[in-house]
């Protein structure tokens, strides 16, 4: 079934990457928040708009969707959905029904999810190899929903029967809506995982926890991925790679997203998850209308 998934994939010929992308992510908020300040995004030249997914708390899709009813081109997304947490069924469901609504604009973006208590409040943490057992065969059916076909699925931990009535449609974005997967450079499961998606999210594994890596890991992790998606007949083009921080609006920070361009990310996401809830609107509506570190 993997490969049927992969032949289907995001990709392209040549080698070469897109032009570097920023994105904001809104760290606490609720619906009327995430609506102001993504229609602030898309004005001030933003190309990205995301929302956190808690365990509990504000709904991350309700709130994208509040944001796609102000915005027209800003694409939409979390960061990040714990797959592993959700029933794929209803990720498939919350995320079509978004890319419809928003005329082919959203991204996902997955992971484990993270073994903290803040996120196992109402469920015991199966385990990491569980979790990732469950990434894997969720990714799976995500990539087989969003074709709004009938389909059948047997798993280790998910199963689907061949629906015979209201199947729903496919989503708007085809072969599949884009995906970005966490991944640890450069433990070769992880990676492999990364490899067969859209995108990477890059952590570094260490022994006194995760890191994003520096900038020359980040490069060897790009070439790593090159090489094994040309292994299956996939190229770099339209995969993309994630770095995220907190800048300040200048030449310090244009200089620093340039050289992270030229390790090899695609994408920038501003998230600066220390503000406050009381000052998360106005230091965030004064970031976004300072612009990308673009240049």
């Amino acid at each position: 079934m993997i490969t049927a998934i992969l032949e289907g994939g995001v990709h392209g010929e040549g080698g070469s990457l897109p032009r570097m992308r920023y994105g904001f992510v809104l760290p606490s908020g609720d619906g009327s928040v995430a609506a102001d300040l993504a229609g602030e995004a898309q004005r001030a030249g933003w190309d990205g708009f995301f929302c956190w997914e808690p365990t509990w708390g504000n709904d991350a899709w309700v709130m994208l969707t509040a944001a796609a009813m102000r915005t027209t081109t800003i694409r939409l997304g979390t960061m990040l959905t714990p797959l592993p947490k959700r029933k794929p069924w209803e990720v498939a469901s919350q995320a079509v029904t978004l890319d419809n609504l928003s005329g082919g604009r959203v991204i996902i973006s997955v992971g484990l999810g993270a073994p903290e208590p803040r996120f196992y409040i109402f469920e015991d943490d199966p385990g990491r190899k569980v979790r990732a057992e469950m990434l894997d065969e969720g990714l799976e059916m995500l990539a087989l929903m969003y074709r709004g076909e009938a389909f059948t699925y047997d798993g280790k931990h998910y199963h689907a029967r061949r629906a015979e009535m209201m199947v729903p449609p496919p989503s708007n974005q085809q072969p599949r809506i884009p995906t970005w997967v966490v991944g640890l450079w450069p433990a070769p499961r992880s990676m492999r995982r990364v490899a067969r998606w859209d995108g990477w999210l890059p952590y570094l594994r260490q022994p006194e926890g995760l890191n994003r890596p520096q900038r020359e890991q980040l490069s060897e992790g790009v070439a790593w991925l090159r090489e094994e998606r040309a292994r299956h007949g996939l190229s770099m083009d339209g995969f993309d790679v994630v770095m995220e921080g907190a800048t300040k609006p200048g030449d310090e920070a244009v200089a620093e997203v340039r050289a992270w361009a030229e390790a090899g990310a695609t994408w920038w996401l501003e998230a600066n998850w220390e503000l406050g809830a009381d000052e998360v609107v106005e230091r965030s509506r004064e970031r976004l209308r300072a612009g990308p570190p673009g240049g």
